[in-house]
């Protein structure tokens, strides 16, 4: 997992922390590429029953890294070299792009996953939040889909999970406004499991309880509830058709300039 990622097991827990403090754990290349590689690992983990994923210091993920942002600015495309010549139609991983695996492995994953939450989960980092079996905030955490900041939309899988998870008319909402929104918000619109004072402590105590059941049957439940979804395929792909779209086009590039330059955009009608 290189220096991105840590993971430790103990009485069949895995704490898994992404370890980018200095940057609020913002997802750069090689924190996509820890994160895909971490869920790989777990999956075939045969004593892990629970897992509990968080971020090191005072953010669980501040979302794109702004370095990739700057990238967009100056050559298009998603920010990696050679970014904007990328498929992200093609199907890498199952159902899955890349970069949604990233969020879909965690949700694959054949135990549950619990999400403890401070600082600010924005963009691809709330999308990371939403790949996890539970959320647990504390109340001072911040949530926000933000990528219409930048002239995109969610695509890390987040849109099959939000679609089970929070009204339709909320979730429009905050998807064209990119609004950021409390933990006591969040769990009104029904993105917070809890709101507690040290969610980490929380998640595993929780993960403790899960990891004392029957394996078995705990595995069970999560493929049993996870095919209550809606099938995720089509919205999977979606979201990948619907941001190449917009990825290096004028008015994404104008988006992505206007916020480096602190200034409000000049849009262009479509």
């Amino acid at each position: 997992m290189g220096d991105r990622v840590s993971v430790s097991i103990s009485n069949g827990v895995a704490d898994v922390r992404l370890m980018r403090a200095d940057k609020m754990n913002a997802l750069d290349a090689a924190m996509f590429d820890a994160l895909v590689a971490t869920s790989e690992r777990l999956a075939g983990e045969k004593g892990v029953r629970a897992v509990v994923l968080s971020g090191e210091g005072r953010a669980f993920c501040a979302g794109l890294d702004m370095g990739r942002f700057a990238a967009m600015n100056e050559t298009g495309g998603n920010g990696i070299a050679g970014g904007e010549k990328r498929d992200l139609t093609a199907r890498t991983h199952g159902l899955a792009n890349f970069p949604q695996q990233a969020v879909w492995g965690w949700r694959q994953l054949p135990m549950p996953v619990i999400a403890a939450i401070r600082g600010v989960a924005f963009g691809g980092g709330f999308q990371l939040a939403l790949g996890a079996d539970m959320r647990f905030l504390a109340p001072d955490a911040r949530m926000s889909i933000m990528e219409i900041k930048w002239g995109l939309v969610p695509d890390m899988a987040g849109t099959p999970i939000l679609a089970s998870l929070v009204r339709g008319d909320i979730l429009r909402e905050l998807t064209y406004t990119g609004r950021i929104f409390s933990a006591q918000q969040a769990m009104s619109y029904g993105l917070a499991t809890r709101v507690c004072e040290d969610p980490l402590a929380a998640a595993f105590e929780v993960a403790g309880e899960i990891a004392s059941k029957s394996p078995e049957a705990i595995r069970a439940a999560k493929r049993m509830l996870n095919n209550l979804a809606i099938d995720p395929g089509p919205a999977l792909l979606a979201e990948s058709a619907e941001q190449m779209k917009l990825m290096g086009g004028a008015n994404q590039r104008e988006a992505v300039r206007a916020n480096m330059e602190k200034r409000a955009p000049r849009f262009a009608d479509v």
